[in-house]
């Protein structure tokens, strides 16, 4: 009978581990000492700095020590938890440079050659944009622990990284700490960053900014919890000569109330409460809050408009929005008392039926109610079908309108004879 052959051992055998494998301690001093060792042998010669910068990230791990590389950026050195800079350090070795943002000069001028350091170095390692927002928001979370003169030089950066859009708005969330917020250090530091801001970009940029990170509507928070008013907000940045942030947070409290007040619209229509009440309802807001008709027009219509399903045929759709707008005639009518209310009106009718298609040949019999119910005045529909119309659907309408507007005139014209 055959024996199996024994097959070959693998005991003994010296199994090699890759290198790719092999985990690399952390080491963030080591990291630091050798930025910091870079940057004190440029001589503080920012364009000397930001050749050293673009050389070393080829064998220094820029990656993982991210967070390390911008606090030695900013501050000089590597910051602990709540920003005071860690002394360890080997011997002979310093464990903070002078080339830094801390330690630049207080001047714009001087700040923006920083910037430009932080520019070069950011275009050269697109990977490292995701790290330098969220350290800057640390480093603003951490304004308590720095020096008078260091928030500042902080925010005149801050400001213009900004204007010049290397990070998101985003990384303002930092300032609405409450305890930032409650020892006036958030208010300080935006008054100081608006001010660099808006004289690099005007106020459209730094609005549509605050935007698109939904800082617009929080700039309140910046205040301690006891001061948080609309007077005391303009009173505070129109002093410090920054009146067109106190107009844009007005323009964003008043966006807030109509929103309320559109929503408690929504309510009463769903709960079939009257026109009467309505108007009631909106006169006690206008003057609550300062609104005048053209203020509340849009926000009416737009209301009144959302509250049905509409038929989607067109012979059907055109005598429900008829049947619905008579019921509302009072409110409609009530919010049109001025030139400039009527034709904010006429131009969203004429936007809303091109927006809704089966609305399209609907346009000119809404005009007619309208104008029979005394909402819209014949002054109002002439100037609008002669110059006032919008591009969108413009040729029908004014097609659908010729007849209308001619009947008009004719009638002028009989009338005057007449006299």
């Amino acid at each position: 009978m055959s024996q199996k052959a024994e097959k070959p051992s693998l005991s003994g055998q010296r199994l090699k581990t890759r290198k790719r494998d092999e985990k690399e301690k952390y080491d963030p001093i080591v990291f630091r000492d050798a930025i910091i060792q870079g940057l004190n042998e440029t001589g503080s010669d920012l364009e000397q700095v930001a050749k050293f910068l673009d050389s070393a990230g080829g064998r220094l791990n820029y990656r993982r020590y991210a967070d390390v590389l911008f606090n030695v950026l900013f501050a000089g050195g590597h910051l602990a938890p709540g920003g005071s800079l860690i002394e360890e350090a080997e011997p002979d070795k310093p464990f903070q440079t002078d080339v830094c943002v801390f330690k630049t000069e207080e001047s714009v001028d001087k700040l923006k050659d920083f910037y430009e350091v932080l520019y070069k170095l950011l275009r050269r390692y697109k990977f490292l944009e995701r790290a330098f927002e969220e350290d800057l928001r640390k480093l603003l979370v951490f304004l308590k622990s720095f020096k008078e003169d260091e928030r500042r030089k902080l925010a005149i950066i801050t400001g213009l990284i900004l204007a010049n859009s290397l990070c998101s708005a985003k990384i303002l969330d930092g300032l609405f700490e409450e305890h930032l917020a409650k020892e006036g250090l958030s208010l300080e530091f935006t008054s100081l960053m608006f001010k660099t801001w808006l004289n690099e970009k005007d106020i459209s940029h730094l609005t549509s900014s605050l935007k698109k990170c939904q800082i617009e509507a929080r700039l309140m928070e910046l205040f301690p919890v006891n001061k948080r008013s609309q007077e005391k907000f303009t009173a505070y940045f129109k002093e410090a000569g920054l009146g067109a942030i106190a107009e844009l947070q007005n323009r964003s409290a008043t966006t807030e109330v109509k929103q309320e007040v559109r929503k408690e619209l929504a309510n009463m229509f769903k709960d079939e409460e009257s026109a009467a009440e309505m108007v009631l309802y909106v006169k006690e807001e206008m003057e609550k809050n300062g609104f005048s008709d053209s203020d509340i027009i849009i926000l009416i219509w737009n209301t009144l408009m959302a509250g049905i399903e509409w038929n989607k045929k067109e012979d059907l759709v055109a005598e429900q929005a008829l049947k619905h707008l008579r019921n509302y005639v009072l409110l409609l009518k009530t919010m049109t008392q001025s030139d400039k209310s009527e034709q904010l009106l006429i131009l969203r009718i004429q936007e809303y039926c091109y927006e809704n298609i089966h609305f399209m040949k609907v346009f000119q019999k809404i005009i007619v109610l309208l104008y029979k119910t005394d909402v819209l005045s014949e002054e109002t529909i002439v100037r609008w079908y002669k110059s006032n119309h919008s591009n969108k659907g413009k040729s029908v309408f004014l097609d659908q309108m010729k007849k209308f507007i001619e009947w008009l005139e004719n009638a002028e014209e009989e009338s005057e004879e007449e006299d």
